[in-house]
């Protein structure tokens, strides 16, 4: 795949994990370029936000056919590009933004239509609502990880409160990238309205201190940290998706071989480079022998190697740069003290397979309890007691998701309040990113602000107050003051929130203050 261009410098190359074969190049720009793409978008934005709600969303199939049209070219673009095994590209990526495509052109109309705002009683002659408008242009900075299914969806979000859109792949998968714009071409959107530019850090940089009204980025959080700073230097917002140490916690009644199940795609899916992907593992002391016992012989029976194959569950890692992190993790448990009882790089490859690893003798101070691991490995902790499990679970800077497995209902409800995530699924894990009306997000290191759901389109617009007064009388409020203002607030309080025992009494007592207000309300003309 080769997208031509008039620029100069140089094309950005994108190569597969796999076999490192070159898949195509994409043309890049300087970072001073990227305000006059931006500049662009805006100046077709606002024939887009003139599109009345269902008719957006009317595009929003349309862009949804689209895919579903292309699901083969896609599919094997983004395994090959990528690395994660094909039916993850169908479950995990493609499928999911087909559905959310559907979801925001049957809820984005509802979700988004100006909503009446109950006014107290003492201003019921107001009618007031709020109106939910585009913020102009909105920038994503896009992740490696989930390069078709994270920005897809946040670009159609945007799109669908009206927006336009500068979209900024990740270097590691541009042409996939390139797609999203496309689809939304194809799909017959102004030309224009969605824009993809690629490069470097600076590139993304260049977008986040562009006049893009709002940046939603998903990386790292030294990274997010940065982009956040310099958007609240120029007093916009920002959605952050920084990624997670997602625990897992076993109770003693859970569905063990569920739970092992669980475990095991929530752990490894994506060889592990899932922001919710499960990290950490804590099992009641009674059922971890039996737990641990058959996590390892599951890791040990998942099949690595060509992603494109299709009973392929593990595919490479996407760069030799995390393949050597997470050696890095891995070696450095051990090294500790921990037991490494299954997996760990596979030889005879060009690509950088690592093999699904459990590791047990695991403790809290570890470097690979503590950092992002971001690969195919489990770190198992024994835990006595329900209270030990949530501490732990608790005790980390981040916050994205958590789940709890266990056949007590009730049970895990508690927990699931107890826990410090964004997310918390009980008997599954971070299956809801693949539904939209599901919020997504999380909490201390993991980011800031939500996507997908109502909470998600909110992050798009602006919310904006309208009130309409009849103006066929003034508030009581209004100049001139004297003592009947006062004293007719004191016992309207007492009217119409106090104990019922004591209202007859305020009415009463401030019939005459309330009188006079009612006539100063009804003068049509400013007098003393």
């Amino acid at each position: 795949m080769e997208v031509s261009s008039p620029l100069t410098l140089p094309a950005l190359e994108s190569f597969s994990p796999f076999d490192g074969k070159r898949l195509g190049s994409v043309p890049t720009l300087a970072p001073e370029q990227v305000q006059a793409v931006v500049d662009d978008v805006a100046e077709v934005q606002p024939y887009w936000a003139a599109l009345e709600l269902p008719e957006r969303g009317r595009y929003m199939r349309r862009a949804a056919q689209v895919v579903v049209d292309s699901l083969e070219v896609l599919t094997t673009l983004l395994t090959r590009e990528q690395g994660k095994p094909r039916n993850e590209s169908y479950v995990m990526e493609l499928l999911p933004t087909i559905d959310a495509l559907h979801w925001m052109a049957a809820a984005g109309p509802e979700t988004l239509a100006d909503e009446r705002v109950p006014m107290p009683i003492f201003l019921k002659q107001k009618s007031t609502k709020f109106t939910y408008e585009p913020l102009g242009v909105v920038g994503v900075i896009a992740p490696w990880n989930y390069p078709w299914s994270i920005p897809f969806t946040e670009v159609a979000m945007a799109l669908m409160c009206g927006n336009g859109v500068v979209l900024k792949p990740a270097s590691l998968t541009p042409l996939i990238g390139q797609r999203i714009q496309e689809v939304f071409e194809r799909a017959g959107l102004p030309e224009g309205l969605v824009r993809t530019v690629h490069g470097g850090g600076a590139v993304g940089q260049a977008l986040v201190e562009s006049s893009a009204s709002k940046i939603f980025f998903t990386g790292s959080v030294e990274v997010g940290r940065r982009v956040g700073t310099a958007c609240a230097e120029r007093m916009k917002g920002s959605v952050l998706e920084l990624g997670g140490k997602d625990p897992m916690l076993v109770l003693s009644d859970a569905n063990l071989p569920n739970a092992v199940s669980g475990a095991l795609w929530g752990g490894f899916a994506n060889a592990g480079q899932t922001c919710s992907g499960i990290e950490r593992v804590y099992v009641m002391r009674d059922v971890v022998e039996r737990f641990t016992e058959e996590l390892v012989r599951g890791a040990g029976a998942l099949r690595v190697g060509d992603p494109l194959a299709p009973d392929t569950e593990i595919g490479p890692m996407v760069s030799r740069e995390q393949f050597e992190l997470v050696c890095e993790l891995v070696d450095d448990a051990v090294s500790s003290g921990a037991e490494l009882r299954c997996g760990g790089p596979v030889g005879g490859h060009d690509a950088d397979l690592f093999a699904p690893a459990v590791l047990t003798g695991v403790t809290h101070d570890m470097r690979i309890m503590r950092e992002e691991i971001f690969g195919p490995v489990l770190p198992v902790i024994t835990v006595n007691s329900e209270d030990e499990a949530i501490a732990l679970a608790n005790d980390s800077e981040f916050g994205l998701g958590a789940s709890v497995w266990t056949l007590d209902r009730a049970r895990g409800d508690r927990i699931a309040r107890r826990l410090e995530a964004g997310m918390v699924w009980v008997n599954d894990h971070m299956f809801s990113h693949g539904a939209c009306s599901c919020s997504w997000g999380g909490v201390k290191d993991s980011g800031l602000g939500r996507s997908h759901s109502k909470f998600g389109l909110y992050e798009c617009v602006n919310v904006k107050l309208v009130s309409w007064e009849p103006s066929r009388m003034r508030n009581f409020w209004w100049h001139p003051y004297d003592r009947s203002l006062g004293k007719a607030m004191h016992e309207a309080a007492h009217l119409l929130y106090g104990r019922d025992s004591q209202r007859l009494a305020a009415l009463r007592r401030g019939a005459p203050s309330l009188a006079r207000l009612g006539r100063k309300a009804l003068r049509g003309a400013f007098s003393r």
